[in-house]
């Protein structure tokens, strides 16, 4: 009997802490679900509560070029991670412009020239970030995107 007393104690004391982290998770959620309805925001944000700091990684993609709701949620996760790396450990972007010109004679003797730009986006970045937890994700104007909000708590050294 004492044994069982015991283990019930233990169970407890458990659940009553299980309760009270997802009560903080669930208000943060709601808080920054209520941010983002007020103010739309895409990128990374730091936010602060009583306690703790909390780093964000906000992005939205179109649904309809995704063939399955996990492969969108996988590219989410990857993308999310992306911006939180950056903006720790920043990036180097390289930015190249390539003029073409082409020059097509006509039957009359005349000739036309028809410019293409192309412009070449690099970016390098460095590092990784772990523990990034998805917080919510729901779709915004009309269902075309989706948003995702991923979290993860600082720690003092960052």
């Amino acid at each position: 009997m004492k044994r069982f007393k015991t283990i019930l104690l233990i169970s407890l004391s458990f659940n009553s802490f299980t309760q009270g982290f997802n009560e903080d998770k669930t208000a943060l959620t709601n808080f920054v679900i209520r941010m983002y309805k007020a103010k739309p925001f895409e990128g990374v944000k730091i936010i602060d509560d009583y306690d703790h700091s909390y780093l964000l990684s906000v992005l939205s993609l179109e649904t309809k070029k995704y063939t399955s709701e996990t492969i969108m949620t996988r590219v989410a996760e990857v993308k999310s991670q992306s911006q939180a790396n950056r903006f720790f450990n920043g990036s180097i972007i390289e930015m190249d412009m390539i003029i073409k010109t082409n020059e097509t004679k006509n039957t009359d003797g005349t000739s036309e020239s028809t410019v293409n730009m192309i412009e070449k986006i690099k970016e390098n970045s460095m590092g990784f970030v772990q523990g990034m937890e998805q917080m919510a994700n729901f779709q915004i104007n009309n269902g075309e995107r989706t948003l995702f909000i991923y979290y993860r708590k600082m720690t003092i050294e960052e």
